[in-house]
């Protein structure tokens, strides 16, 4: 796994997590490195090789306990909670935007190319979380859901311990004025003023801070203990794709599980 990320996180020897880079697949072109060759895409909706896409998947699976729980992502903040080991991987994927899972060996994982993906473990290492944090879903309570759902299967959220993965950083986030609108609107106001991670470009331009947006939050949640937020997937494109750099692009997978 020498193309994939650790999290430098104080997590229980138990939890396990990983988010994979753009290099070390078979995925070639677009969807390619920097080179246009050995991509490690694993998602089957952005125009990728279907053979190449499965290859790279089975590269993940290799690496991992079990086959990870693939999510139908449409920016929500709805949280599947598996509760429950379940081998039929013919089903369709579960739509939603973060998991929760509580039994040892199932494998949560994420997609993302510019979003934040955020993980989650409880202190004890028997509840562990992943949520896509887009923008989208960040103002809509994705990160909330994500630990309301870990607390219902008994995890204290003060002692949960967070790692925000690779995303877009703030130099690069170009937002218009109607998402710092969304933000005024819809941050709860525990959270307090969101203008200060909003840093003005131009006339109805910002700069956002998405890793500063989720740390407010995941402090008026109660959680302090987060990690991670200094990579830049726009910037670093040697080792991570890009949609807002790219368009047409691949994605990483953000993966987690306990022993």
């Amino acid at each position: 796994m020498k193309h994939w990320l650790q999290p430098n996180w104080q997590a229980p020897a138990n939890v396990h997590a990983y988010m994979t880079t753009r290099t070390g697949g078979v995925s070639v072109g677009t969807y390619g490195d920097i080179a246009g060759v050995n991509g490690l895409n694993p998602a089957t909706h952005v125009g990728d090789d279907p053979t190449h896409v499965n290859a790279n998947r089975a590269l993940i699976r290799a690496q991992v306990p079990s086959e990870p729980l693939w999510l139908n992502q449409t920016h929500s903040t709805i949280v599947w909670q598996q509760t429950a080991n379940d081998d039929d991987h013919t089903k369709p994927p579960p739509e939603a935007d973060a998991v929760v899972l509580t039994q040892a060996g199932q494998v949560g994982v994420i997609m993302t190319a510019d979003c934040l993906p955020a993980l989650f473990c409880s202190d004890d290492g028997k509840v562990v979380g992943a949520a896509h944090a887009g923008w989208r879903g960040l103002v809509d309570g994705v990160i909330e859901n994500t630990l309301i759902a870990m607390r219902e299967q008994g995890a204290e959220v003060a002692n949960i311990h967070v790692w925000l993965g690779a995303a877009i950083g703030p130099a690069a986030f170009e937002v218009g004025q109607d998402v710092l609108e969304e933000f005024l609107a819809k941050t709860p106001q525990a959270v307090g003023d969101v203008r200060a991670f909003f840093k003005p470009k131009s006339a109805g331009k910002y700069w956002a801070d998405i890793y500063g947006l989720a740390r407010a939050r995941l402090l008026a949640m109660g959680v302090t203990r987060v990690f991670g937020g200094e990579l830049c997937t726009v910037s670093d494109e040697a080792r991570f794709y890009s949609y807002r750099r790219d368009r047409v692009t691949g994605r990483m997978a953000t993966l987690i599980w306990f022993d």
